[in-house]
């Protein structure tokens, strides 16, 4: 079986919730060796940092591909364990507030001594320094610091989050890029480096246009509901039996487009001549075209605007997601064989590699603490080494 492009990097993961376990989940699934080191739980406990089941759903979502061991941090016998990993690492992954892996001592500083070949990989609410670097942050409140909510929602019905938490998701993933190109670096020079970002820089990121209008125009985007605030006409349009989304901006796709909808008063009408009067006219365009739409079945207006080159789709639930033929063939929904839960399915890579195809199925999440002694074991500790360390709630 061929390797995985990063199977030969050692990683230790030190993340809770979800952005640092997004991105260390990137590093897992393309072969990296993750030990995910987690507190000791208290007794009688099986969740997750965040309190959710670590059986459920997301739990089994985010560590698939990992193993894990439990080491208490703030103890000295669990401190010496985790340099001894460290020194061996490639990466350490950790989105503890900013000033918690200080007083731990796992920051970068500290393990630059042994290991000046680490690539140490860290997300925050709002960054590693500054006012707000110490705040406690959530995808949410990133979400509305960083603007997102502001033009999210229909106008007038105030301030909307995204269905995801999408701050959190795109931090991980930015880090995880980070690492790669701080390991693609190393390559080069030998030594590693830390790498950072956080919440609110993702989410700003991910304003993207909205965020260049305001810097360069010096315009406030506001919401707009379903309607695309700059290409015009692209929204939800009715059907006779639901709605679809339309993307007809540009003169040649509104041609197309009307030809589909055999409308040729909607392309004669002298308040669409051009791309500006659409835009001023626009309540009034949807409407015309909702008119027209709502006259027939989804399937119908979906294929037959499809045909001519415009883009439309359906506006699926998630089970119907998963139903299209079309991501049933790409075969994201990928199948895990987990030893207590069964034949379960997770959401897979989106990133597909011509050398490097996922394996047939990802690896089950582990259970707390479950390579917690074979990992000392290959530290060198015995069976009783491994019990006065468990007895003394190092591991």
């Amino acid at each position: 079986m061929t390797q995985l492009p990063l199977s030969h990097i050692k990683v230790l993961d030190l993340t809770a919730h979800r952005a640092g376990p997004t991105a260390v989940r990137q590093l897992a699934d393309w072969g990296a060796d993750v030990i995910k080191i987690e507190p000791p739980p208290e007794p009688g406990s099986n969740t997750d940092a965040m309190g959710g089941s670590r059986h459920g759903f997301d739990f089994q979502n985010l560590h698939r591909n990992k193993q894990s061991m439990t080491l208490n941090l703030k103890s000295p016998e669990g401190h010496a364990i985790f340099m001894k990993l460290a020194k061996d690492a490639d990466v350490i992954v950790e989105n503890y507030r900013s000033d918690v892996k200080y007083r731990l001592k796992v920051d970068y500083e500290t393990v630059a001594k042994v290991n000046p070949r680490i690539v140490y990989g860290s997300i925050a609410g709002f960054g590693q320094s500054g006012p707000d670097a110490a705040r406690p942050g959530v995808d949410q409140i990133a979400q509305g610091m960083g603007g997102l909510m502001s033009i999210t929602g229909e106008p007038d019905r105030g301030p909307m989050r995204v269905g995801i938490p999408i701050a959190d998701l795109t931090s991980g993933l930015l880090l995880a890029q980070a690492i790669i190109l701080a390991l693609y670096n190393r390559e080069r020079t030998g030594k590693g480096q830390w790498v950072h970002t956080s919440l609110i820089e993702a989410q700003i990121f991910m304003l993207d246009f909205q965020a260049s209008r305001w810097l360069m125009k010096g315009e406030v985007a506001k919401q707009a509901g379903n309607d695309h605030p700059t290409s015009i006409p692209t929204g939800v349009f009715p059907t006779s039996d639901g709605h679809i989304n339309i993307a007809a901006s540009g003169n040649n796709l509104w041609k197309r487009f009307c030809a589909a909808l055999d409308a040729p008063q909607l392309l004669d009408h002298p308040e669409h001549a051009t791309p500006t009067l659409r835009s001023q006219n626009r309540k009034a365009l949807n409407e015309r075209i909702g008119a027209i739409t709502k006259t027939n079945t989804s399937a119908h207006w979906i294929e037959k605007i499809n045909k001519a080159g415009v883009p439309c789709g359906p506006i699926n639930t998630i089970d119907k997601t998963f139903a299209e033929p079309q991501v049933q063939h790409l075969g994201i929904a990928r199948p895990v064989k987990h030893p207590k839960l069964g034949d379960i399915k997770v959401v897979g890579q989106p990133i597909n590699l011509s050398d490097f195809p996922q394996p047939a199925a990802l690896k089950p999440t582990p259970d707390m603490g479950q390579h917690t002694d074979e990992v000392l074991a290959r530290l060198g500790y015995d069976k009783p080494a491994i019990e006065k360390l468990r007895a003394g709630g190092a591991i």
